[in-house]
């Protein structure tokens, strides 16, 4: 299909431009300027919306195989392109858990004609049970991205600190959750005023930033490569921080809901009390203080924390419709991300530093190529509107899973569609 995309304006990882026309033929950018003539293409006139280099989404739980009631690859790809994404790194909680050669090719083979790359993340051991080693070499020639146990945070710090060695023969990447279970245990919500006042047992800050400790001392004496994904504290913030200035290789991440809310949302309406116990808001990381939201996206500032995650966590029904205590953790959020980051981070993020937290950063954290829109550069391409007010309904939901707290809310920031291997899909 040859496409013709006029009046956008081009986004880098550095800055933006003026108006253009953008020429797609045959998946690849043929023609990049003004007044390109129109021969066969397909028009879009998009009066002044944006094209970005495909944004990359790390940690989505997909759920297939095993799990394909809440989530199946076709369904996940379809929730990250109507959120603008050409990319996922999915996490290996699946029964079986990808944790061998022939999980991440089912993935890979299952995903390879759709129009989002779905990367597998390996499991660092069996099950993601955190007891045994997986063959992350063999995982790794399959085509691994990275290795975790996802939400499973690995809790014994023999196992992580053999997985980093293990992974330095072929630069290998690890990923951790800080999450310290016994410490965590029975916490329904971050461990502070708002969970006194609903009677809730907290997920206390020391839980995670225990773990950060920790990871970051393995990391010092194993070397290799470590990513600790999303953090939420201002602890957690500042040991990174620290970290990095010391020299050592790791990096980090942050979830869209953590910079955008803080636990008083749990409380709902404070003088009705509507609105309380929303089981959607029940997460992991749990929504902090104020204080940790603010460090938060002053980590994001000056490059502690070096991208944005969606931390899109599907469930069914039966599993999320119920008293706060007894509701899994997890919401979905690949819809939703971006839109949310323009509605509450706007102030903070100016549009050219978001898109490099979406499709930039994490790219460089997994070691993967970064697109460019360039001519005769393979067509890799986010559309959105950055600034149109729209209301989020059913009807833009993808995910089989519903389990989200913004139905029915006002958002700035409208993906408009995505180009990638050659495919379109359109959102408008």
């Amino acid at each position: 299909m040859d496409l013709l995309l006029k009046n956008v304006r081009l986004i880098s990882a550095t800055e933006q431009t003026d108006l253009q026309d953008l020429l797609i033929q045959a998946g690849r950018i043929n023609a990049i300027g003004q007044h390109l003539p129109v021969e066969k293409a397909e028009v879009w006139d998009l009066d002044g919306a944006c094209v970005s280099p495909g944004w990359l989404d790390v940690g989505v739980h997909a759920a297939d195989p095993g799990f394909e009631h809440r989530e199946d690859l076709h369904s996940v790809v379809r929730a990250a392109a109507a959120g603008g994404y050409t990319a996922i790194a999915c996490f290996p909680n699946t029964e079986p858990a990808l944790q061998s050669k022939s999980e991440v090719l089912y993935v890979l083979n299952k995903t390879a004609a759709g129009p989002v790359a779905v990367y597998p993340i390996g499991a660092v051991s069996l099950a993601c049970a955190g007891k045994d080693l997986a063959e992350l070499i063999d995982m790794h020639h399959a085509g691994a991205i990275a290795f975790s146990d996802g939400r499973q945070s690995v809790q014994d710090a023999g196992l992580l600190l053999r997985a980093m060695q293990y992974a330095r023969a072929f630069n290998g990447l690890i990923i951790n959750e800080p999450h310290h279970k016994t410490i965590a245990a029975g916490g329904q919500m971050h461990e502070g005023v708002a969970s006194t006042m609903l009677g809730m047992k907290g997920l206390p800050a020391l839980a995670e930033e225990l773990m950060v400790q920790r990871d970051l001392h393995l990391l010092e004496y194993a070397s290799g490569r470590l990513h600790i994904h999303l953090i939420s504290t201002a602890g957690s913030v500042e040991m990174v921080r620290a970290a990095k200035a010391a020299g050592l290789p790791v990096t980090a991440s942050v979830a869209v809901a953590n910079l955008c809310f803080t636990d008083d949302v749990i409380l709902g309406d404070a003088t009705t009390s509507a609105g309380a116990f929303d089981s959607n808001w029940k997460i992991l990381p749990p929504l902090r203080r104020a204080a940790d939201v603010e460090a938060l996206r002053v980590g994001l500032q000056d490059g502690t924390i070096d991208f944005i995650a969606s931390n899109h966590t599907p469930w069914d029904e039966e599993s999320k419709n119920l008293e706060f205590t007894y509701a899994d953790f997890g919401m979905i959020a690949l819809e939703t991300a971006f839109a949310l980051c323009r509605t509450y981070l706007k102030e903070h993020l100016t549009l050219v530093q978001l898109i490099d937290k979406l499709a930039f950063a994490p790219r460089r954290v997994l070691g993967l190529a970064l697109p460019e829109i360039r001519t005769n550069a393979p067509a890799d391409l986010t559309i959105f509107s950055p600034d149109t007010e729209w209301t989020f309904g059913p009807q833009d939901i993808a995910s089989k899973s519903k389990n989200t707290p913004f139905l029915g809310q006002t958002l700035r920031g409208k993906v408009l569609g995505i180009i990638h291997r050659g495919q379109v899909v359109r959102n408008f």
